[in-house]
């Protein structure tokens, strides 16, 4: 209903001009009188008596029209603009009422119109002007949303009580459309702002997830080699020790702790309890180590915590997975998983090798066993395979040989460490010429008896060709590098053994058990070796007993140290190059090296970073070297350390991974200058939190 304005004849004063269905409505009625008039006119020619009584008729009807025109019509306006404003007033006083808190904004925040209840959660008065900041500090213009979006939330804090804040645009057009003591503008809008409680709400949501269930697995990593080296006398004394140190760490959460087995705890507890475990990162990692009566090898354990679950077994086995995965890292650390989301707290110390070979001995019967079953092998390591990778491929591959499978390996990129050996197979009567084939041929090979074996990689996306392991039902992987959240799934056969050297220390060992009569010749002995002697740098880093007697084993099998180190010496560029990055080196924080190997001119830069990370080793006072090297629209990262920084956990923080001693990280979408700054903020982090 519209009602206009227009002057009155007689006087000059304005009245009510009438529109819309309200002008409809007085005017229909003096169309049909019309139209009656014309009728009436119609009927005198026709029938004289009939036209006088429809005259009759008709004149009562434009007697009732005229009244209701001219008497009553100021009488229904006078209502309907009486109804009009007690509506507005029954509205307004309904929203001044309302017990959602409500207030009118202005484009810079400034409080225009409150309601009660506005007013006394956020104690104002009802003539409060100020900006709305000066009483939430969150609301500020720049949170406002514009016309485009219209509506935003957020939440915020006010005495102690959570609220969640609805804000929405209005636009000030509308509301001064017709009125004249406000002036329009293109960008003005006014906001209205609601206050929602939701204190309650979240303290029933945090109390649920305080209540939570949490399993934790704690196994005693060594706990034989441990006990060995006690006396006698002794041995019951260290076992009590040690289930009185669990016990006592799980107390104050009133846990239940309950042991498996000699060296394995089972504890169960509420998840508030887990959160101040977090807090304290698992300080049972470093006091199990205090343990020392008359034991020579110092204790460590892992940990696995799982929750996330609304039922007890999943809880029970989402801890078993985030133990597998602290073993599969080396142990000496504790892993929550929770849901989805994977946290890892410990793994300082270095990985202490097994001597056992009953591992090996039953992996490899595993592995003949599916070989066995199967008669195409398809062997591939990670992508820009260096030697280690090409060692334990090799290694495979003569394994498959020996027992009559067809065998390829898939290489893609040769680097140039790797080529010289590469070389020594191509055009060898003794060696097929399909031994090497591409990533993009490999699929081709798939049958329904083909075998994927990954070699020194566990993680798909780093594989040669990462769609095999989609195609191919059986996958076998062997692997020296700690285990991750996004390892590969689904494997027959996964031997991760982060213990070992390397991948081609752990074939080696694989080699003796798998059949006795397999004989190496020379110059697949030198692959095995170089890779050993690669990952171990020349046996400084990470060689135990198990390391020397795969070496002596490939040694009996013709493996010549010398031609070994002349495959693997460096050509005149890329040694300048070397010399290059490590006179540029930052020492930062007097303890970390980090260098750019640029590589101008070398086949394979990445290679020529990881010497310049392991020769930044040898400056004295450094614990860790980083040595960036950009390649291929993408910053590789090598990092290398002694003992003293795990440099695993400061590349898992840029989505890589490794060793303790040797890790990488590979950064797309990053300039050198960022990837420089992403390392130094990563390392003033992780210091912060005493992780280093």
């Amino acid at each position: 209903m519209e009602m206009g304005i227009m002057p009155d004849n007689k006087n000059g004063k304005k009245a009510f001009k009438y529109s819309g269905l309200l002008r409809s409505f007085f005017a229909w009625p003096l169309y049909i009188g019309a139209i009656l008039i014309i009728i009436c006119t119609v009927m005198f020619c026709i029938n004289v008596m009939a036209a006088t009584i429809i005259s009759i008729f008709m004149v009562i009807y434009l007697l009732a029209c005229g009244l209701m025109y001219f008497y009553l019509r100021p009488r229904i306006m006078y209502g309907m603009v009486e109804f009009a404003a007690n509506y507005s007033q029954v509205q307004k006083q309904l929203l001044y009422n309302l017990s959602v808190p409500y207030c009118l904004l202005d484009n810079n925040g400034n409080v225009m119109w409150t309601n009660k209840a506005m007013q006394d959660c956020i104690g104002i008065k009802k003539d409060f002007r100020k900006n709305i900041n000066t009483v939430l500090p969150e609301v500020t213009p720049s949170i406002f949303p514009d016309s485009e979006i219209g509506f935003k939330e957020i939440r915020l804090t006010f005495q102690d009580r959570d609220y969640k804040a609805e804000l929405k645009n209005i636009d000030a057009d509308s509301i001064a459309e017709g009125v004249d003591i406000i002036e329009k503008s293109m960008d003005s809008s006014m906001y209205v702002m609601y206050l929602f409680d939701e204190t309650d709400i979240n303290t029933y949501i945090q109390k649920l997830k305080d209540e939570r269930f949490v399993v934790g697995l704690v196994y005693i990593d060594n706990y034989e080699e441990a006990l060995d080296s006690t006396d006698d006398v002794r041995r019951s004394l260290l076992a009590g020790l040690i289930d009185k140190r669990v016990n006592k760490y799980f107390s104050p959460g009133s846990a239940i702790v309950r042991k498996l087995e000699k060296d394995k705890y089972i504890v169960v507890f509420r998840y508030n309890f887990l959160e101040k475990l977090m807090q304290d990162r698992f300080s049972l990692l470093e006091e199990i180590k205090s343990i020392k009566i008359g034991n020579e090898m110092t204790l460590t354990l892992s940990m696995g915590i799982g929750t996330g679950s609304a039922e007890y077994s999943k809880n029970y086995d989402v801890a078993k997975a985030a133990m597998d995965l602290a073993l599969g890292r080396g142990g000496d650390q504790a892993v929550v998983k929770d849901g989805e989301k994977i946290l890892y707290y410990g793994g300082k110390s270095q990985q202490m090798e097994k001597n056992t070979r009953v591992k090996v001995r039953v992996k490899a019967h595993a592995l003949r066993q599916i070989l066995d079953n199967n008669s195409n092998v398809l062997v591939m390591g990670h992508t820009l395979a260096d030697i280690d990778a090409f060692g334990s491929a090799l290694g495979i591959y003569v394994i498959a040989k020996k027992l009559g499978k067809e065998a390829h390996i898939v290489l893609g990129e040769v680097t140039s460490s790797v080529r010289p050996f590469v070389n020594r197979f191509i055009g060898k009567e003794e060696y097929p010429d399909d031994m090497f084939i591409k990533p993009e041929d490999a699929s081709s090979r798939i049958n329904a008896s083909t075998v994927v074996i990954v070699v020194d990689v566990n993680r798909p996306q780093r594989t040669e060709c990462p769609e095999l392991l989609e195609k191919c039902k059986t996958v076998v992987v062997f692997d020296h590098h700690r285990r991750q959240s996004d390892t590969i799934t689904g494997a027959v056969l996964s031997y991760v053994d982060p213990y070992a050297s390397s991948a081609s220390e752990m074939i080696t060992e694989m080699i003796q058990y798998v059949d006795d009569n397999i004989k190496l010749k020379a110059f697949e002995a030198d692959a095995l070796y170089a890779g050993i002697n690669i990952d171990t740098d020349g046996f400084n880093s990470k060689s135990g007993p198990r390391t020397f007697e795969a070496a002596a084993f490939l040694r009996r099998h013709g493996a010549d140290v010398t031609r070994v180190r002349k495959m693997l010496r460096s050509n005149m560029n890329e040694y300048k190059e070397i010399a290059k990055a490590v006179s540029r080196v930052e020492i930062y924080k007097d303890a970390f090296a980090i260098s750019i190997f640029n590589g101008d001119g070398i086949d394979t830069p990445t290679v020529g970073g990881a010497k310049t990370a392991n020769d930044l080793l040898d400056i004295s006072g450094i614990k860790a070297s980083f040595v960036i090297t950009p390649y291929e629209d993408k910053i590789y990262v090598s990092a290398r350390s002694i003992d003293e920084v795990n440099v695993q956990l400061v590349m898992e923080k840029l989505g890589g991974g490794g060793h303790m001693s040797i890790a990488g990280a590979q950064l797309t979408d990053c300039t050198i200058d960022q990837a420089v700054n992403k390392i130094k903020l990563t390392l003033d982090n992780m210091i912060k939190d005493g992780e280093i």
